[in-house]
């Protein structure tokens, strides 16, 4: 039985070799070498005449250099160039002598590119220690510093917004719990890309915030704040809290609620306080779950690219890599080097998550052991969680109301709120060529990519729960890969190799500058595949395999087995997985904004860019083009609650 599953085993590890192993490994080498062109000269020419003429071009461009017939040991490598026209040049120069010359390119090993990107140099210092470090390419350091920083920034707040929530939810009964869980994830419904045109609008320099404070008296009108600090800096880290404090709340509150509090109980017995409970019984029972979601929170908003094109802060690594693909003539290795650095720090955070996820010694719960007892919350605990969660939903809210508003608008200038409203930018959208386009493309789009998961995910599931192997083991692991590579590294991937091959009558379907379509949508599949897996897998192990069973020993066949009995058993499971999988592909950012150049291939995130840049009433239609998208996010993730319920956290987490 095992061997009649070896081709379907084949065909996913070669779907992963393709379009995930491939464009990764493609990276790697190019941004550790580099690739010069090569004059060689295979023949100086069958006549004298041709010698002779030969000889003199070359002691015409070469002066410094003495040729002649003995001289040469053909074939004979003239001369190497760094790029590919002047070789071109000169080979043809030399045809036209008539020599036999070709150009052909050698790739050159060098760490030249590691060492201008992020290389160091020692200079001396007039004070102790006497010398000091000077990066090589100070702009780029501060990229990768910036980077970084805002990751670590948004990493610390989120923790610092969801401790309490996950200790309140999991320790207290309060009236309407289900609706305060439910606004604790409002903030899935609006991507960091969108809220970031609302922020600007609260936010800004001549903003409601502002605007409010210079029409109340309480600020000068010639010094605004600038509350988004640092030309947006702080206004990203804002905008990637606010969206991704759910996963690490959905993680905590999963990590709290198994935790025995007899654990506590018994600390708390030996004279612990509540901090010294909290520090050496609780916080380290909770570093799987709690590692599982910051992993994320960390490697999205260390690789987000949307946020800081919409408020034009290009100083992080993932702009800069956007710039270098801009043009992929221009493309050098510093942009492999870069896209590196993104994936070695965030498979390094991600893997060391998993590692400390999967490590026995943090079990908190034994046999016999009780979980979590909620009690009623007093009125003071009451008051205080209501006041906590309105206040972070308001937050969460405000850039979306903003975005209605602007969508709303029909004059808003220097005004705390628009001066008139108007339903016609909604109305554009459909009539506008790149808005309606755009909905129609990432539709398109986002059901091929949900189809693909689906046939990938349920088949991948089958084979991990009812043919476990090392090779099911493998491929398992390739499909989780994906939540820890970023959008961003995976198009580079795409962009670059499947530009450079030679693909022959392929090239008219993978090559992204020709007809990005296919590896936009085979991008969109690879990044939500684990969703799907995992729905399938967690339907499967409900399933006992003695129903599937019963059947083949009857005489089903294993494709009616699974359309008669192992479907419908996981149906919910696979709805909810495909919902989220279309919704997430609908407003996907990194490989849209990658891969999509030609207006007419553009999905919705590439359409609100570009719109945002039109001078008048594009960040109008640009808002009323997010709002539909949001609402079709907010019924999609609705459906998938509804089915899921509290499963939903789970796929969410770092760890299989």
């Amino acid at each position: 039985m095992h061997r009649r599953m070896l081709p379907l085993k084949l065909a996913l590890l070669f779907f992963f070799g393709v379009f995930l192993i491939y464009p990764l490994a493609y990276v790697i080498p190019n941004s550790a070498s580099d690739v010069v062109f090569q004059v060689l000269v295979l023949d100086l020419g069958s006549t004298p005449k041709d010698r002779a003429n030969v000889l003199a071009l070359l002691l015409k461009s070469f002066p410094d250099q003495q040729f002649s017939e003995k001289s040469f040991s053909l074939p004979f490598t003239l001369r190497s160039f760094p790029t590919e026209i002047p070789a071109k040049n000169l080979a043809e120069q030399l045809q036209n002598a008539g020599a036999q010359a070709e150009v052909v390119s050698k790739r050159r090993w060098t760490a030249v590119f590691f060492q201008e990107a992020l290389g160091f140099q020692l200079l001396g210092s007039p004070s102790f220690p006497f010398f000091r470090l000077q990066p090589n390419s100070p702009f780029l350091w501060e990229c990768l510093n910036n980077s970084l920083l805002m990751a670590l920034f948004s990493t610390l707040i989120t923790t610092l917004v969801c401790l309490p929530l996950a200790y309140w939810m999991t320790h207290y009964r309060v009236r309407g719990q289900a609706l305060l869980s439910g606004l604790l994830l409002v903030p899935l419904l609006m991507p960091p890309f969108v809220g970031a045109i609302g922020l600007q609008r609260l936010l800004g320099r001549f903003g409601l915030v502002n605007l409010l404070l210079m029409k109340g008296g309480f600020l000068d009108p010639g010094q605004p704040i600038d509350f988004l600090g640092k030309g947006g800096f702080f206004g990203v880290v804002l905008m990637q809290v606010l969206h991704l404090y759910p996963i690490l709340y959905l993680n905590l509150t999963a990590a709290w609620a198994n935790i025995d509090p007899t654990l506590e109980d018994a600390a708390r017995n030996l004279g612990a306080g509540e901090w010294r409970v909290f520090r050496t019984i609780t916080f380290p029972l909770l570093l799987p779950g709690y590692f599982a979601g910051a992993a994320l929170v960390f490697v999205w908003a260390f690789t987000d690219l949307g946020t800081p094109l919409v408020f034009n802060f290009t100083c992080v690594l993932p702009v800069q890599i956007y710039d270098q693909v801009s043009d992929p003539q221009r493309t050098n290795p510093v942009a492999y080097v870069l896209v590196v650095i993104t994936l070695v720090v965030t498979l390094l955070l991600f893997y060391t998550a998993r590692w400390i996820v999967s490590r026995q010694s943090y079990l908190g719960v034994g046999k016999g052991a009780v979980s979590v007892a909620p009690r009623p919350a007093a009125l003071g605990q009451t008051l205080l969680i209501y006041a906590s969660v309105g206040f972070l939903t308001l937050l969460a809210l405000l850039p979306l109301l903003s975005v209605i508003l602007t969508a709303c608008a029909r004059r808003w200038i220097m005004t705390p709120l628009p001066e008139s409203y108007t339903s016609f930018y909604f109305e554009e959208v459909w009539s506008n060529r790149i808005a309606a386009l755009s909905m129609r493309n990432s539709v398109a789009y986002s059901v091929c990519s949900t189809l693909l998961d689906v046939i990938l995910g349920v088949s991948l599931a089958w084979l991990v729960a009812r043919r476990p192997s090392w090779l099911t083991s493998i491929l398992d692991g390739l499909a989780t890969l994906p939540l820890a590579l970023p959008g961003l590294v995976l198009a580079f991937g795409y962009l670059t190799c499947y530009s450079s091959l030679n693909l022959g009558w392929l090239g008219s379907y993978l090559e992204p500058t020709r007809n990005p379509v296919p590896l936009l949508i085979v991008a969109y599949t690879v990044r939500r595949l684990p969703f799907v897996t995992r729905s399938a897998l967690a339907g499967l192990q409900q399933i006992p395999p003695v129903l599937e069973e019963a059947a083949e020993n009857l005489g089903a066949s294993r494709w009616r087995v699974m359309r008669t009995i192992t479907m419908p058993l996981i149906g919910a499971n696979l709805i909810a997985g495909a919902i989220l999988t279309f919704s997430f592909a609908v407003l996907e950012v990194s490989d849209s904004l990658m891969l999509a150049r030609e207006q007419k291939y553009y999905p919705i995130t590439k359409a609100i860019l570009g719109l945002l840049m039109r001078p008048e009433d594009g960040d109008m239609i640009a808002s009323a083009l997010s709002v539909y998208a949001m609402a079709m996010l907010a019924t999609c993730l609705l459906f998938a609650s509804l089915i899921l319920g509290r499963r939903m956290g789970q796929l969410f987490r770092a760890s299989s």
